[in-house]
């Protein structure tokens, strides 16, 4: 297995997780950043675990936006480690606080275009955070900006016709295991061609239902392969087979 989109700098421990996890099956793990000093931090876990992170820097929508000192160094950084990166993420536009940003929502818009256009100008992919009403204008930038650019929506909550629209166009999308418990995410996940499915779990964020009190960590893909598998009346080997190698056609070119 591959999960699609973690926040592995986020955990203690890594070693003995990462120890954990491969006994379970898990191959690799897309270790996404949240701002200049966590893109560090993952390109540091990448060095000690090579095989196993696929490295990903960028800015999380959800938080301030970089300083120009910040940003510059950030682009310095990914230009130097380019070749060790797997992609620029996670980036997006923001949804859950959109009455209390620090800056008005149209400099959010204009930095994802820059942030597509830096991607593009390297050729990494990009893990975009696209939620509710922002999943469509995010996929409206990114057509704009940038349309060949391979992307990843990850844990995608959007509207059928965005869904359709954003499988049209050849883009990965990830489900997570509120897969589980929530029929929205059910119902989004049947729209996803296999040859786009992800599996995530933007771990160490928390979930509910089955899942309550639970640490979030790769573990937890083995049972939303299951809801998959029962859903599309597929063997769940096939699909941890499919679902892998989706992951690794976007994100796992040679950078050892």
């Amino acid at each position: 297995m591959i999960d699609a989109h973690i926040h592995l700098e986020q955990y203690d421990h890594v070693p003995e997780r990462i120890s954990e996890w491969q006994r379970a099956g898990v191959r690799q793990v897309t270790a996404v950043s949240n701002d200049l000093a966590s893109s560090y931090r993952t390109l540091e876990l990448k060095d000690k675990f090579p095989d196993f992170v696929l490295a990903g820097c960028g800015f999380h929508p959800e938080k301030p936006l970089p300083a120009t000192a910040e940003w510059e160094e950030w682009k310095q950084l990914v230009k130097l480690e380019r070749d060790r990166i797997s992609c620029i993420g996670e980036i997006g536009l923001p949804h859950y606080e959109l009455d209390h940003l620090p800056s008005p929502f149209d400099v959010y818009k204009e930095f994802l275009a820059e942030c597509l256009a830096f991607a593009s100008d390297l050729e990494l992919p990009v893990a975009l955070h696209a939620v509710h009403d922002q999943a469509g204008m995010v996929y409206d930038i990114l057509q704009r900006e940038a349309p060949m650019l391979p992307a990843h929506f990850h844990w995608l909550k959007a509207p059928a016709e965005v869904v359709q629209h954003i499988t049209e166009a050849g883009y990965m999308i990830s489900v997570t295991p509120e897969v589980c418990y929530r029929e929205r995410d059910q119902h989004l996940a049947a729209m996803v061609p296999d040859e786009q499915l992800l599996i995530e779990t933007d771990g160490p964020w928390p979930f509910q239902g089955p899942f309550e009190g639970a640490e979030t960590s790769p573990l937890l893909l083995e049972a939303v392969l299951d809801v998959l598998a029962a859903q599309r009346i597929e063997k769940k080997e096939d699909l941890r087979k499919k679902t892998a190698r989706n992951a690794t056609r976007l994100y796992g070119r040679d950078q050892t």
